[in-house]
């Protein structure tokens, strides 16, 4: 067992998990070259429990979704699942019936070298919209694929696209005697914008999870968690974020309002919290992370509303990067997020410097100014004086590298 980090009462987080933390859980990956020609750079992965598992899903809203989205739902369909197999390079969108038959044979690939049902196998991909994948080299991938009960830091390789760096976490928590685990991975850098999750997360734990408490559960720790990032404002086509509990951990299911529902949640929310500052941090060109607090909200939604309407803000993007202290464009975006304000109450921090409060502007010094803006983490604090609801947003800073990158994409 790897070493832990207490974080809570009962939540341990643990620095080097991922998705194979979970007992049970097996990953691999390799490099297919379904776009990139560096042979060191796996593309092509999968996930495996050794159990059944109960599974849910949450997928993109957007209006234009791709193949895997249209086949994972399908295979999700009884709650169920217990595998995953994704690619990176090409997001398989917008490519008509080609790319549908391209999906499915992704699932069946992986389910006959799995010895499972190609119905049990979820499909993920990630990459340039509008281009077919290139199936044989996918499926000689998938059958040269070794899993590891470690390996699930090559899948969280093989997912990336423009992000820098893999994204991974694990949390343990201790109840009824026994010892479980949430694990995940994640990519997303760029096209951040979503309304159920990030571009992919994958969750994995060795809980006994009733089936009827999977999807609610997951469902609220992604509104609070991965539904709060935002790098650029665009949606993605193939948001996918996964669940699957195999069990392996033992004892009796996890039901809804029971007290291991609540430590799941907790251990859940950790990973996924973590996940999710994780992608902020890494968003294309971003040198800071920029993470957004609202409270004295009328409600939950527009404290969350205000939140992502902050930390998506382009103006407000680009005077952190340039350590502006421009509180103004904070309270625009609040603005112009239609939330309840009372201004006579509210207040706005920079870090630990109060920017604004008691319907006046506070005087601040240069050199106090550009401190609470020079680090790697800027956090922005709004207190909109109007109730008791409150949320946290993440994002990054607006740097030249962004359109740089986004620029030269596909070429």
């Amino acid at each position: 067992m790897t070493q832990a980090t207490q974080t809570t009462a009962s939540v341990q987080e643990i620095p080097d998990g991922s998705v194979t933390t979970p007992a049970g859980f097996q990953a691999g990956a390799t490099h297919a070259g379904v776009k990139y020609q560096d042979t060191a750079r796996h593309d092509v992965g999968l996930l495996y429990s050794e159990r059944p598992c109960v599974a849910a899903g949450m997928f993109t809203k957007s209006s234009v979704v791709g193949a895997p989205v249209i086949v994972s739902k399908e295979h999700l369909a009884d709650g169920s699942a217990r595998a995953i197999v994704a690619n990176s390079g090409i997001a398989n969108v917008a490519t008509g019936a080609e790319g549908l038959q391209a999906a499915r044979a992704m699932a069946e690939q992986a389910g006959g070298k799995l010895g499972i049902a190609a119905s049990e196998v979820l499909v993920a991909s990630t990459g340039v919209i509008g281009w077919q994948l290139p199936m044989d080299r996918i499926a000689r991938g998938i059958d040269a694929i070794t899993l590891a009960s470690d390996g699930g830091m090559d899948l969280a390789r093989a997912i990336m696209t423009t992000d820098t760096r893999p994204k991974h976490a694990a949390a343990a928590f201790v109840f009824g005697g026994r010892r479980y685990h949430v694990g995940g991975i994640a990519k997303g850098s760029g096209m951040i914008h979503p309304d159920m999750g990030t571009m992919f997360g994958f969750l994995t734990s060795d809980v006994p999870v009733a089936p009827e408490l999977i999807r609610p559960l997951l469902r609220s720790v992604v509104d609070e968690t991965f539904n709060m990032v935002s790098v650029d404002g665009d949606t993605s086509t193939s948001d996918t974020v996964v669940l699957l509990a195999n069990g392996a951990g033992g004892g009796a299911p996890f039901t809804p309002g029971s007290a291991g529902a609540e430590a799941l949640r907790a251990a859940l929310f950790a990973t996924s919290r973590s996940l999710a500052r994780q992608i902020a941090a890494d968003g294309e060109g971003a040198s800071k992370l920029i993470e957004v607090r609202i409270s004295g909200a009328a409600s939950v939604e527009e404290a969350r509303r205000a939140a992502r309407t902050v930390s998506v803000s382009p103006l407000m993007k680009s005077a952190v990067y340039g350590n502006d202290f421009n509180w103004g464009r904070v309270m625009m975006a609040v603005g112009r997020s239609y939330v309840a304000i009372d201004l006579d109450r509210a207040e706005v921090r920079i870090g630990d410097v109060i920017a604004y409060a008691c319907g006046a502007p506070r005087a601040v010094d240069e050199q106090t100014a550009l401190d609470a803006l020079k680090g790697p983490e800027v956090v922005i604090a709004v207190q909109l004086g109007v109730g008791e609801a409150a949320a946290t947003a993440w994002g990054c800073d607006l740097t030249e590298e962004y359109v740089r990158i986004n620029a030269e994409y596909t070429t």
